[in-house]
């Protein structure tokens, strides 16, 4: 991690943890918003005005966090609006590195091998992890906002014209429900995986792993009511289930220790995934070769680096 901007150590996947020996993650930094006219969003400061070719985005396939970015970039017809860099998979010691691995890049932008470069641009004194998504501003030099779930909201919205507004993610009546069903689904499986596989005590462990299980049932029923979580809507709810349970057999499953079942034994969440993978958005983002490279090279759980051959995966392309 970087300390006063000076890289300190290898990276590790968990640098704080609560009394139980829970992983405690860390809170996002920047918290800008690009906005139509330049306005404060929610959080942070103005004067990022919504513009064609101003920001860059900084991300993973192998990330889930980034992933949803990615996403709604392509949802939202908004390439040609921000450019992007993909890191390569493989975790190093000094954290996401940019390269010519297969899908990733070089950083155009800033010339930076390591993201953590890009951070103390941002911040010569900057303290903490370097994570992705982080959304660059190329006129003030500087990251606008490193949170998934703002800019997830900002893709949808802040980019006002420059965007297909024919596709909401986020409608304004059904944004209580989301945000309660974004709440519940975070808590206990977007971040409960995490929550066991670096869980450091047996108690944090089987803690996360009843929760994970026990919200993957509950999905698994309510997707009998309708194709998406939100009935026949697409939202920003399908995005962000849809990164975890797009990773679950390939790497929770086993690496992170959460192995009651796999997602091919649940059959609709099995068929969802098939529904939202033939979406380009989502088929183009998804690179099964990125995330097994990303979570196997942990040195942590996967001290020899080997990489499994498999799972199969009945939805998935290819």
């Amino acid at each position: 991690m970087l300390v006063d901007g000076k890289w300190s150590e290898a990276w590790r996947p968990v640098q704080s943890t609560d009394a139980k020996g829970g992983f405690v993650r860390q809170i996002s930094s920047f918290r800008n918003w690009v906005t139509p006219d330049g306005a404060a969003g929610p959080t942070g400061g103005g004067g990022f005005r919504a513009e064609t070719d101003r920001y860059h985005l900084y991300a993973a396939f192998g990330c889930p966090w980034a992933t949803r970015i990615l996403i709604a970039r392509q949802l939202k017809r908004l390439e040609d609006a921000v450019s992007v860099a993909i890191v390569e998979p493989a975790m190093t010691d000094q954290g996401w590195r940019f390269g010519d691995y297969p899908g990733a890049d070089r950083d155009a932008v800033n010339g930076a091998t390591y993201l953590h470069e890009i951070y103390t641009l941002a911040d010569p004194h900057f303290t903490g992890r370097a994570t992705v998504p982080a959304l660059w501003d190329k006129e003030r030099r500087t990251i606008v906002n490193n949170e998934s779930a703002d800019l997830l909201r900002m893709f949808n919205s802040g980019f006002g014209a420059l965007a297909d507004t024919s596709i909401d993610l986020c409608p304004a009546d059904l944004r209580a429900a989301i945000d309660a069903l974004n709440a519940e689904v975070y808590g206990s499986l977007n971040n409960g995986v995490y929550r066991a596989g670096f869980a450091t005590s047996q108690v944090a462990y089987e803690e996360a792993f009843v929760a994970v299980f026990a919200t993957l049932d509950t999905l698994e029923r309510r997707l009998e009511r309708g194709p998406w979580l939100m009935g026949d809507r697409l939202t920003e709810a399908d995005i962000r289930l849809f990164v975890t349970l797009a990773r679950f057999d390939a790497a929770y499953n086993g690496l992170f220790k959460c192995n009651l079942r796999r997602i091919a034994d649940h059959a609709n969440l099995s068929a969802y995934l098939a529904r939202l993978i033939a979406i380009p958005a989502f088929r183009d983002t998804f690179s099964l070769d990125h995330i097994k490279g990303g979570y196997y090279s942990i040195k942590a759980l996967n001290p020899a680096g080997i990489v499994p051959l498999g799972p199969e995966l009945g939805w998935a392309p290819g």
